[in-house]
């Protein structure tokens, strides 16, 4: 989800930009879920701020699954507020969600028995090991 980059011209030809990167790594406060109030009272206002900084004029398209709390009511409406558009997930799609089916599960065996004594060095060795990951040809 971002709007058009480095070398958008504004004009008609050149609006659609696709944009496949992770803004940032955002973590939950101990024992915390991802929900619905998560996502528009921290997440969405967070990520949505950061796009909209760097991008005024571009509209921001939200790719998202079909997890519960993402089209609860609540959610619906706060997107709609913000002038977030939406496009759906058909379930089970690893050509749409390759994080879920190639990059997860292979960071989560890597991690899987560890310790960890503080959050940053658990993202610091996500980070490690996301980049150990051989990039696809």
């Amino acid at each position: 989800m971002c709007g058009g980059g480095a070398g958008s011209r504004g004009d008609d030809e050149s609006d659609t930009h696709v944009c496949a990167r992770a803004h940032q790594i955002l973590l939950l406060e101990n024992h915390k879920t991802v929900n619905q109030e998560w996502y528009t009272t921290i997440f969405f206002p967070e990520m949505f701020g950061k796009i909209r900084k760097n991008n005024r004029q571009h509209r921001i398209v939200l790719h998202r699954d079909n997890a519960s709390f993402h089209t609860l009511a609540e959610t619906t409406r706060f997107l709609e507020g913000q002038k977030i558009e939406v496009t759906g997930h058909p379930p089970y799609s690893p050509d749409l969600a390759p994080n879920n089916f190639y990059l997860f599960p292979k960071v989560k065996n890597k991690l899987c028995g560890q310790r960890f004594w503080n959050r940053e060095v658990v993202v610091d060795t996500f980070k490690v090991h996301v980049l150990e990951i051989p990039q696809p040809e």
